[in-house]
């Protein structure tokens, strides 16, 4: 089993080395020092409170250390806080008072498979604040979290079914015109070749 190659940042001495000694003997990560981080799969952000200044230490991380999945380690994080580190780049949250060892090295396992780990009811907060943003800001402007607008989902939605243009055009009470002009600003903005890459890009990455 290869050992995930770790680093850990905290605000203070006392919380590095604590989690430093939760992770070290164990077999499935690999403590990296600090001359060591550019080979970090996940990256460990041990803070004593999420602040407003937050976000902007974790993106610092995430630029300097690219390849590496960001876990946040603080006491408590409030609901208002989700969001902000979220886009930041964090990928799994473990509260102070559960970071055990058992719990530090699952959570950086499905961090460093590319898996959101976060307790459950912060995961039911999250989602409640993505719903709210989806239907109070997206929605009224057209537009979705998937970064397709409304119109775009619809017409690729037909045109993976095997619609064709003319068809696509009077399900959906467009010019066929529009239609095409439709799947040419999706294929340009994600730099695809044709209508049938495009449907396949959609697919693969979940927005239809």
């Amino acid at each position: 089993m290869d050992r995930i190659p770790v680093c850990i940042r905290a605000d203070d001495p006392i919380s590095q080395l604590g989690v430093t000694t939760e992770l070290r003997p164990r077999p499935e990560v690999r403590v990296l020092g600090a001359d060591e981080t550019d080979e970090a799969r996940v990256a460990v952000i041990v803070t004593g409170a999420v602040t407003a200044e937050t976000p902007r230490v974790l993106r610092s991380v995430a630029a300097r250390m690219s390849e590496a999945r960001l876990v946040l380690v603080t006491p408590e994080i409030e609901e208002a806080d989700l969001v902000p580190v979220v886009e930041a780049g964090v990928m799994g949250v473990v509260r102070r008072r559960d970071a055990t060892a058992e719990r530090l090295v699952t959570v950086l396992q499905s961090a460093a498979a590319g898996e959101g780990a976060v307790p459950p009811d912060l995961l039911g907060r999250l989602l409640d604040q993505v719903g709210r943003v989806q239907r109070q800001v997206l929605r009224p402007r057209g537009l979705n979290f998937n970064d397709l607008t409304e119109r775009e989902a619809q017409v690729l939605r037909l045109a993976a079914e095997g619609f064709d243009t003319d068809e696509i055009a009077a399900a959906v009470a467009y010019s066929a015109r529009t239609v095409k002009q439709v799947l040419h600003d999706f294929q340009n903005r994600f730099q695809l070749r044709n209508r049938c890459h495009a449907v396949a890009y959609a697919m693969r990455n979940g927005l239809i």
